[in-house]
Protein backbone atom coordinates (compact mmCIF):
# COMPACT_ATOMS: atom_id res chain seq x y z
CA UNK A 1 0.00 0.00 0.00
CA UNK A 2 2.64 2.69 1.06
CA UNK A 3 4.32 1.56 -2.59
CA UNK A 4 1.50 2.64 -4.34
CA UNK A 5 0.48 5.73 -1.93
CA UNK A 6 4.14 6.76 -3.11
CA UNK A 7 3.39 5.79 -7.19
CA UNK A 8 0.69 7.80 -6.64
CA UNK A 9 1.97 10.81 -5.12
CA UNK A 10 5.58 11.04 -7.42
CA UNK A 11 2.40 11.47 -10.49
CA UNK A 12 1.31 14.69 -8.26
CA UNK A 13 5.09 15.58 -7.93
CA UNK A 14 7.02 13.77 -5.12
CA UNK A 15 5.69 11.17 -2.42
CA UNK A 16 4.19 13.58 -0.43
CA UNK A 17 1.75 12.72 2.28
CA UNK A 18 -1.73 14.08 1.83
CA UNK A 19 -4.28 15.56 5.27
CA UNK A 20 -5.84 13.60 7.26
CA UNK A 21 -9.36 13.32 5.28
CA UNK A 22 -12.01 15.90 7.37
CA UNK A 23 -14.19 13.61 9.88
CA UNK A 24 -17.96 13.20 8.85
CA UNK A 25 -20.45 16.05 10.23
CA UNK A 26 -23.68 15.31 8.56
CA UNK A 27 -25.98 12.65 10.51
CA UNK A 28 -27.67 11.49 7.64
CA UNK A 29 -26.41 8.26 5.91
CA UNK A 30 -23.48 7.05 8.10
CA UNK A 31 -24.84 3.54 7.26
CA UNK A 32 -25.31 4.11 4.13
CA UNK A 33 -22.84 1.86 1.86
CA UNK A 34 -21.84 4.39 -0.66
CA UNK A 35 -20.86 6.26 2.80
CA UNK A 36 -16.88 7.55 1.42
CA UNK A 37 -16.90 5.95 -2.09
CA UNK A 38 -15.18 7.95 -4.25
CA UNK A 39 -15.77 6.26 -7.93
CA UNK A 40 -14.67 7.12 -11.83
CA UNK A 41 -17.90 6.68 -13.29
CA UNK A 42 -16.95 6.03 -16.64
CA UNK A 43 -14.68 2.72 -15.56
CA UNK A 44 -16.76 2.02 -12.24
CA UNK A 45 -13.35 1.61 -10.74
CA UNK A 46 -13.62 2.77 -6.64
CA UNK A 47 -10.36 4.89 -6.10
CA UNK A 48 -8.56 5.79 -3.33
CA UNK A 49 -8.60 9.83 -2.47
CA UNK A 50 -5.01 10.32 -3.62
CA UNK A 51 -5.77 8.09 -6.71
CA UNK A 52 -9.05 10.65 -7.66
CA UNK A 53 -6.08 13.65 -6.53
CA UNK A 54 -3.98 11.82 -9.32
CA UNK A 55 -6.06 11.78 -11.95
CA UNK A 56 -8.01 15.47 -11.23
CA UNK A 57 -4.38 16.88 -11.66
CA UNK A 58 -4.02 16.17 -15.09
CA UNK A 59 -6.97 18.51 -15.89
CA UNK A 60 -7.06 21.79 -17.02
CA UNK A 61 -9.82 22.76 -15.17
CA UNK A 62 -11.98 20.69 -12.68
CA UNK A 63 -15.63 21.44 -12.05
CA UNK A 64 -16.53 20.56 -8.29
CA UNK A 65 -20.27 20.32 -8.04
CA UNK A 66 -21.61 20.12 -4.16
CA UNK A 67 -25.03 20.46 -2.20
CA UNK A 68 -24.75 24.11 -1.06
CA UNK A 69 -26.10 23.61 2.26
CA UNK A 70 -23.91 20.25 3.05
CA UNK A 71 -20.72 21.16 5.71
CA UNK A 72 -19.05 17.95 4.46
CA UNK A 73 -18.94 19.01 0.95
CA UNK A 74 -17.42 22.24 1.72
CA UNK A 75 -14.52 20.79 3.90
CA UNK A 76 -13.64 18.15 1.29
CA UNK A 77 -13.63 21.16 -1.60
CA UNK A 78 -10.84 22.74 1.08
CA UNK A 79 -9.08 19.19 1.24
CA UNK A 80 -9.29 19.00 -2.27
CA UNK A 81 -7.91 22.36 -3.03
CA UNK A 82 -4.71 21.43 -0.84
CA UNK A 83 -4.06 18.13 -2.04
CA UNK A 84 -4.12 19.31 -6.02
CA UNK A 85 -1.82 22.10 -4.77
CA UNK A 86 0.47 19.38 -3.37
CA UNK A 87 1.23 17.89 -7.34
CA UNK A 88 0.86 21.68 -9.48
CA UNK A 89 0.98 25.08 -9.44
CA UNK A 90 -2.89 25.78 -8.75
CA UNK A 91 -4.10 28.70 -11.60
CA UNK A 92 -7.10 30.18 -10.19
CA UNK A 93 -9.63 29.47 -8.07
CA UNK A 94 -13.82 30.31 -9.17
CA UNK A 95 -16.40 30.24 -7.17
CA UNK A 96 -20.60 30.58 -7.79
CA UNK A 97 -20.70 32.76 -4.86
CA UNK A 98 -19.00 35.61 -5.78
CA UNK A 99 -20.63 38.35 -8.62
CA UNK A 100 -18.31 40.42 -10.76
CA UNK A 101 -18.96 43.39 -9.06
CA UNK A 102 -17.20 42.01 -5.85
CA UNK A 103 -14.16 41.28 -7.48
CA UNK A 104 -12.31 44.34 -7.02
CA UNK A 105 -13.49 43.33 -2.97
CA UNK A 106 -12.18 40.28 -3.26
CA UNK A 107 -8.70 41.15 -4.86
CA UNK A 108 -8.21 43.87 -2.36
CA UNK A 109 -9.22 41.83 0.82
CA UNK A 110 -6.82 38.87 -0.89
CA UNK A 111 -3.92 41.12 -1.03
CA UNK A 112 -4.67 42.25 3.14
CA UNK A 113 -4.96 39.19 3.78
CA UNK A 114 -1.68 38.15 2.08
CA UNK A 115 -0.52 40.56 4.21
CA UNK A 116 -1.47 39.49 7.49
CA UNK A 117 -3.87 42.60 8.32
CA UNK A 118 -6.86 41.87 10.42
CA UNK A 119 -10.01 41.57 7.46
CA UNK A 120 -13.39 41.52 8.73
CA UNK A 121 -14.42 38.88 5.63
CA UNK A 122 -17.45 39.06 5.05
CA UNK A 123 -18.24 42.46 5.21
CA UNK A 124 -14.99 43.63 3.30
CA UNK A 125 -16.19 40.97 0.58
CA UNK A 126 -19.79 42.31 0.21
CA UNK A 127 -20.50 38.96 1.03
CA UNK A 128 -24.01 37.63 -0.20
CA UNK A 129 -26.38 36.74 2.66
CA UNK A 130 -27.74 33.64 0.62
CA UNK A 131 -24.37 31.90 0.86
CA UNK A 132 -24.06 30.68 4.33
CA UNK A 133 -20.66 32.20 5.52
CA UNK A 134 -20.37 29.72 8.39
CA UNK A 135 -20.08 27.06 5.49
CA UNK A 136 -18.10 28.74 3.17
CA UNK A 137 -15.63 30.89 5.40
CA UNK A 138 -13.38 28.32 5.82
CA UNK A 139 -13.26 27.81 1.66
CA UNK A 140 -13.11 31.65 0.90
CA UNK A 141 -10.59 31.98 3.56
CA UNK A 142 -8.18 29.26 2.25
CA UNK A 143 -8.23 31.04 -0.74
CA UNK A 144 -7.57 34.14 0.07
CA UNK A 145 -3.96 32.79 1.39
CA UNK A 146 -2.82 31.36 -1.68
CA UNK A 147 -0.90 32.84 -4.57
CA UNK A 148 -3.39 32.09 -6.82
CA UNK A 149 -6.94 34.92 -7.54
CA UNK A 150 -10.03 34.09 -6.35
CA UNK A 151 -12.35 34.62 -8.81
CA UNK A 152 -16.32 35.42 -10.02
CA UNK A 153 -17.81 33.00 -11.86
CA UNK A 154 -21.38 34.39 -11.64
CA UNK A 155 -23.70 37.23 -13.13
CA UNK A 156 -24.29 40.11 -11.68
CA UNK A 157 -27.94 40.87 -9.94
CA UNK A 158 -28.40 43.68 -12.82
CA UNK A 159 -27.47 41.04 -15.69
CA UNK A 160 -30.00 38.61 -13.68
CA UNK A 161 -32.91 41.16 -13.71
CA UNK A 162 -32.21 42.15 -17.47
CA UNK A 163 -32.40 38.49 -18.72
CA UNK A 164 -35.43 37.85 -16.77
CA UNK A 165 -36.82 40.51 -18.48
CA UNK A 166 -35.56 39.99 -21.99
CA UNK A 167 -35.09 35.46 -21.85
CA UNK A 168 -32.11 37.25 -24.03
CA UNK A 169 -31.35 33.34 -26.23
CA UNK A 170 -27.55 31.47 -26.11
CA UNK A 171 -25.73 30.89 -28.79
CA UNK A 172 -24.38 27.32 -28.89
CA UNK A 173 -25.46 23.83 -30.89
CA UNK A 174 -25.00 21.90 -27.63
CA UNK A 175 -26.43 23.98 -25.05
CA UNK A 176 -29.15 24.83 -27.06
CA UNK A 177 -30.25 21.61 -27.64
CA UNK A 178 -33.87 20.27 -26.44
CA UNK A 179 -32.88 17.23 -24.14
CA UNK A 180 -30.86 19.88 -21.32
CA UNK A 181 -33.25 22.68 -22.07
CA UNK A 182 -36.36 20.02 -21.22
CA UNK A 183 -34.40 18.50 -18.03
CA UNK A 184 -33.21 22.18 -16.59
CA UNK A 185 -37.16 23.26 -17.08
CA UNK A 186 -37.96 19.93 -14.99
CA UNK A 187 -35.71 21.19 -12.73
CA UNK A 188 -36.15 24.63 -12.43
CA UNK A 189 -40.19 23.52 -11.64
CA UNK A 190 -38.87 20.77 -8.85
CA UNK A 191 -36.78 23.23 -7.06
CA UNK A 192 -39.12 25.84 -6.87
CA UNK A 193 -41.77 23.15 -5.23
CA UNK A 194 -43.85 23.42 -8.16
CA UNK A 195 -45.46 26.78 -7.54
CA UNK A 196 -43.31 29.00 -10.10
CA UNK A 197 -46.10 30.20 -12.87
CA UNK A 198 -45.55 28.22 -16.09
CA UNK A 199 -45.22 31.51 -17.99
CA UNK A 200 -41.87 32.08 -15.79
CA UNK A 201 -40.32 29.01 -16.82
CA UNK A 202 -38.17 30.45 -19.99
CA UNK A 203 -37.18 33.48 -18.07
CA UNK A 204 -35.80 31.33 -14.91
CA UNK A 205 -34.22 29.05 -17.97
CA UNK A 206 -32.73 32.03 -19.65
CA UNK A 207 -31.01 33.26 -16.35
CA UNK A 208 -30.07 29.30 -15.42
CA UNK A 209 -28.58 29.03 -18.97
CA UNK A 210 -26.62 32.32 -19.23
CA UNK A 211 -25.12 31.99 -15.28
CA UNK A 212 -23.81 28.75 -16.93
CA UNK A 213 -22.09 29.94 -19.78
CA UNK A 214 -20.63 33.34 -17.76
CA UNK A 215 -19.39 30.26 -15.58
CA UNK A 216 -17.51 28.71 -19.19
CA UNK A 217 -16.41 31.78 -19.96
CA UNK A 218 -14.80 32.66 -16.92
CA UNK A 219 -13.22 29.25 -16.92
CA UNK A 220 -11.64 29.83 -20.09
CA UNK A 221 -10.33 33.95 -19.19
CA UNK A 222 -8.52 32.49 -15.82
CA UNK A 223 -5.19 31.59 -15.43
CA UNK A 224 -4.97 27.23 -15.69
CA UNK A 225 -5.04 25.32 -13.82
CA UNK A 226 -8.29 26.27 -12.68
CA UNK A 227 -11.08 24.78 -10.15
CA UNK A 228 -14.36 25.60 -10.31
CA UNK A 229 -17.18 24.98 -7.17
CA UNK A 230 -20.74 25.39 -8.27
CA UNK A 231 -23.82 23.47 -7.52
CA UNK A 232 -24.28 20.39 -8.78
CA UNK A 233 -27.08 21.11 -11.60
CA UNK A 234 -23.88 23.81 -12.78
CA UNK A 235 -21.36 21.34 -13.07
CA UNK A 236 -23.54 18.78 -14.96
CA UNK A 237 -21.85 17.25 -18.04
CA UNK A 238 -25.51 16.75 -19.93
CA UNK A 239 -26.93 20.27 -18.54
CA UNK A 240 -24.55 22.94 -17.10
CA UNK A 241 -20.95 24.44 -18.17
CA UNK A 242 -19.31 21.88 -20.02
CA UNK A 243 -21.91 22.14 -22.56
CA UNK A 244 -21.18 25.97 -23.18
CA UNK A 245 -17.16 25.44 -23.03
CA UNK A 246 -18.08 22.63 -26.29
CA UNK A 247 -19.95 25.36 -27.62
CA UNK A 248 -17.41 27.86 -26.72
CA UNK A 249 -14.76 25.33 -28.76
CA UNK A 250 -12.49 24.97 -25.33
CA UNK A 251 -9.08 23.54 -25.87
CA UNK A 252 -7.32 21.21 -22.94
CA UNK A 253 -9.75 18.86 -20.51
CA UNK A 254 -11.95 19.29 -18.17
CA UNK A 255 -12.92 16.99 -15.78
CA UNK A 256 -16.48 17.10 -13.58
CA UNK A 257 -16.26 16.06 -9.43
CA UNK A 258 -19.52 15.50 -8.00
CA UNK A 259 -19.81 16.11 -4.53
CA UNK A 260 -23.33 13.88 -3.25
CA UNK A 261 -24.96 12.27 -0.49
CA UNK A 262 -25.07 8.72 -0.15
CA UNK A 263 -28.05 7.11 -2.05
CA UNK A 264 -28.31 9.38 -4.89
CA UNK A 265 -27.97 8.12 -8.10
CA UNK A 266 -25.08 10.09 -10.38
CA UNK A 267 -24.28 8.92 -13.78
CA UNK A 268 -21.51 9.15 -16.08
CA UNK A 269 -23.70 11.07 -18.56
CA UNK A 270 -23.37 13.59 -15.44
CA UNK A 271 -19.79 13.66 -14.20
CA UNK A 272 -16.47 11.99 -14.46
CA UNK A 273 -15.89 11.39 -10.56
CA UNK A 274 -18.20 11.20 -7.89
CA UNK A 275 -17.54 11.14 -3.86
CA UNK A 276 -19.87 10.49 -1.86
CA UNK A 277 -20.50 11.90 1.96
CA UNK A 278 -23.30 12.17 4.71
CA UNK A 279 -26.36 14.38 4.50
CA UNK A 280 -27.21 16.71 6.77
CA UNK A 281 -30.72 16.71 8.39
CA UNK A 282 -33.46 16.61 6.41
CA UNK A 283 -35.51 20.05 5.78
CA UNK A 284 -38.42 20.88 4.12
CA UNK A 285 -37.26 23.51 1.67
CA UNK A 286 -40.57 24.01 0.13
CA UNK A 287 -42.60 25.19 3.74
CA UNK A 288 -41.33 28.77 2.66
CA UNK A 289 -43.44 28.28 -0.45
CA UNK A 290 -46.39 27.25 0.72
CA UNK A 291 -46.59 30.05 3.48
CA UNK A 292 -46.39 32.27 0.99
Amino acid sequence: MRLLCCWIMIMLGGCKTLAPLPEWQGSEGRDHPQLGAVIDLRSGEHLQPAELVARLSQADRVLIGERHDNPDHHALQVWLLQALGQGRAPGSLLLEMLNPDQQARVSRAQAEFRRGESVDLPSALGWQEGWDWSLYGPLVRYALEQPYPLLAANLDREEIVELYRSGAALEGRASTAQAPRQMLLAQIAESHCGMLPESQLPAMLAVQQHRDRRMAERLLEAPSPAVLIAGAFHVRRDLGVPLHLDDLQALGESRVLMLAEAGEAISAQQADFVWFTPAPPAQDHCASFRKG
